[in-house]
């Protein structure tokens, strides 16, 4: 059992019968009566948000998640291809069930299936990966004192916003938790 103390971001808890991810929270405490855990919670079954308030010391379940280390092989069709580590089977999952994570994902790469009941539900992955621009306008001379951005394609295929002075062939670091550009490497 888990206590509202140890509530933190990214803290998978069992909530209503499914596992839950808390995407933010805050401690309060009204004008009468006891403290209070306010919560944003994502349903890592169907990526669905609510908000929802907790009593101070309250108890939730911890959902039985089992973390598998998986190597990403490739893409076929809209599912991706995972090869356990340990018994080398391989098994596709969804683009939903990635927790949008599929397009941060390189061949090759090691990242932690999370599986509930035996279906994938979510990658843990660090929380940024450096990834090449393969196709982006030109950039503009001169122009780096506005915070004008400009529309960019990895070569995973996802699209960022980056600054006018980021050109193809460069390597930037992007944020894999909001997709944000975080700078070049």
């Amino acid at each position: 059992m888990l206590s509202t103390t140890d509530f933190k971001r990214g803290l998978k808890i069992e909530y209503d019968g499914q596992p839950w991810e808390i995407v933010e929270f805050q401690h309060f405490k009204p004008g009468k009566g006891g403290a209070m855990v306010r919560t944003k919670l994502r349903n890592m079954l169907n990526g669905k948000t609510i908000d929802n308030t907790f009593r101070s010391g309250e108890k939730v379940g911890k959902p039985d998640i089992e973390v598998t280390k998986m190597q990403y092989l490739y893409r076929e069709g809209a599912d991706y291809v995972f090869m356990d580590m340990n018994t080398y089977e391989q098994i596709n999952i969804t683009e939903e069930n990635t927790g949008g994570k599929g397009g941060f994902l390189k061949d090759g790469q090691e990242v932690k299936v999370l599986l509930y009941n035996g279906n994938a539900i979510d990658l843990d992955m660090a929380a940024s990966v450096v990834l090449e621009v393969v196709e982006t306008e030109p950039g503009a001379k001169g122009d780096t004192v506005s915070n004008v951005q400009k529309p960019a394609t990895l070569s995973t295929g996802l699209v960022v916003q980056v600054p006018l002075f980021v050109n193809i062939g460069d390597h930037v670091k992007v944020d894999t938790r909001t997709g944000e550009y975080l700078g070049r490497e």
